[in-house]
C-alpha cells in the first residue's frame, strides 16, 4: 500500500491490483457478531438494575422511532454489501470480464439470496411465508438497483441517493395518513403494502417502500469501498471517510424534526445517520488493520466475517436447537444462578462459532 504522496492524475485512479482488506472482513464479522451473539444471549438472567436494563434494551429493536446499537446492524450490513460491491465489480472488470456478465452473476446471486431468505423466514415461522423486507432480500434487491448505479458518474450517483432520499420524504409527507406521516398502521408505506399485498406484515412493522432509501446506504458502501481501492494514502483515505461520516451524521440530525429517524420506516433520517455510524465502525476496523496491524487479532470476527451467510442461517433456523443442547450437556451450571446463565450462552456462541472455524480451516466459504 502506497505511503507517499500520489500525484495529481493518481487520485482520480482505482489501484489496479487492489486486494482484499482485512477489515473489511473482520467488520462483517463483528455485525454478524452482534446479530447472532444477540440472540444466544437474550435468555440470559441478568439482575433487575437500572444499568444491566439499559444495556439490554441496546440489543433489541426500539418498538418506533429512534435507533438503539441493535437498530444499526441491517445498515450496517447493507453498507458491507456495498463496500464488497466495489471491489468485487471492480476485480471483475479488471480481469477483463464484461459487464453483461457480471450483471448475470448479480442476478443469479439475487435469486439464491431471496429464495434463501423465504425458506429461512418459513423454516423459523413453521409455515409457507412469504415476506419481501428482510436483509437478505434486501440485499439482493439493492444490490441490483446499485449495480445500475454504478455504471453513472459519481456526481450521477450521488445525484440518484439525493433524489431517491427526497422521494421517500416527500411521499410519507405529500400523504401523511390521519395520524400524522410517520405513525404506524396510517403512514404511507403501511397503506401502499396493504393496498398492494392486501396486508402488512406480522413479524415486524417494516415497509416495502424501505427498499428506496436502503438503496442510499449501500451507495455509501460503494463509495466507501471505491475509496478504500484508491491510490490516495491512508491518512487521506482517512480524512475523506471522516469527513463523510460527519456530514452522514450532521445531516441525518438536521432533518429528524421534520423527518424522524425511524428504523421500520427506514426514513432520510435514518438512512443518513446510520451510514455515519457504518462510516465510523469502517474506520476503527480499517484503523486496527492498516495502521495498529492488528489483523491476527481479529481472527476471531474474520472466521464469522468470511461466512457471514452461514452465521446468519444457523442463527435464524438452528440457534433454538444449538442453544437447547447446550443447556442440556451444561445443565449442572445453572447451579451458579446469572453467572451460569451466561456461561450457558457463550457456550451456546462458541458452538456456533465453532461451525465457522470448521468451515475455514477447511476452506469453505458459502458465499452467494
Amino acid at each position: 500500500m502506497q505511503h507517499g504522496k500520489p500525484g495529481h492524475q493518481e487520485h482520480r485512479k482505482l489501484e489496479p491490483q487492489a486486494k482484499r482488506i482485512v477489515a473489511l472482513d473482520a467488520y462483517r464479522g463483528f455485525i454478524m457478531l452482534l446479530l447472532v451473539g444477540s440472540e444466544c444471549f437474550e435468555t440470559v438472567k441478568v439482575p433487575d438494575r437500572p444499568m444491566y436494563r439499559a444495556i439490554a434494551a441496546q440489543f433489541g429493536h426500539r418498538p418506533w422511532g429512534g435507533a438503539d446499537l441493535y437498530d444499526l446492524i441491517m445498515p450496517a450490513f447493507l453498507f458491507m454489501v456495498g463496500v464488497a460491491m466495489s471491489y468485487s465489480v471492480g476485480r471483475r472488470i479488471e480481469q477483463g470480464e464484461a459487464k453483461r456478465e457480471i450483471f448475470k452473476h448479480f442476478l443469479r446471486r439475487a435469486a439464491i439470496l431471496i429464495v434463501t431468505s423465504e425458506v429461512v423466514i418459513s423454516i423459523e415461522t413453521n409455515h409457507l411465508h412469504l415476506q419481501f423486507h428482510n436483509i437478505l432480500t434486501q440485499v439482493a434487491l439493492t444490490s441490483i438497483a446499485c449495480f445500475f448505479i454504478m455504471q453513472l458518474r459519481p456526481k450521477y450517483q450521488f445525484l440518484v441517493a439525493v433524489s431517491l432520499l427526497a422521494l421517500h420524504s416527500a411521499l410519507y409527507l405529500i400523504f401523511p395518513g390521519r395520524d400524522g406521516p410517520f405513525q404506524p398502521v396510517t403512514n404511507f408505506g403501511a397503506v401502499l403494502d396493504r393496498f398492494i399485498m392486501g396486508h402488512n406484515y406480522r413479524m415486524a412493522p417494516a415497509v416495502n417502500l424501505n427498499t428506496m432509501s436502503e438503496v442510499a446506504n449501500v451507495l455509501a458502501g460503494i463509495w466507501a469501498g471505491n475509496l478504500l481501492r484508491s491510490s490516495f494514502t491512508v491518512r487521506k483515505k482517512f480524512q475523506f471517510m471522516s469527513i463523510g461520516m460527519a456530514v452522514a451524521f450532521v445531516l441525518g440530525l438536521l432533518i429528524s424534526p421534520v423527518v424522524p429517524i425511524n428504523k421500520w420506516l427506514w426514513t432520510s433520517s435514518y438512512s443518513l445517520y446510520t451510514i455515519g455510524w457504518s462510516i465510523a465502525g469502517l474506520l476503527i476496523f480499517y484503523f486496527l488493520d492498516v495502521v495498529a496491524d492488528c489483523g491476527r487479532g481479529m481472527f476471531f470476527l474474520i472466521v464469522i466475517g468470511m461466512n457471514s451467510l452461514v452465521f446468519y442461517c444457523v442463527g435464524e433456523v438452528m440457534l433454538e436447537w444449538v442453544r437447547h443442547s447446550m443447556e442440556v450437556l451444561t445443565g449442572w451450571l445453572s447451579i451458579l444462578g446469572e453467572a451460569g446463565s451466561l456461561l450457558q450462552a457463550s457456550a451456546t456462541f462458541l458452538a456456533v462459532w465453532y461451525l465457522g472455524y470448521w468451515l475455514y480451516r477447511r476452506n469453505i466459504f458459502i458465499r452467494a
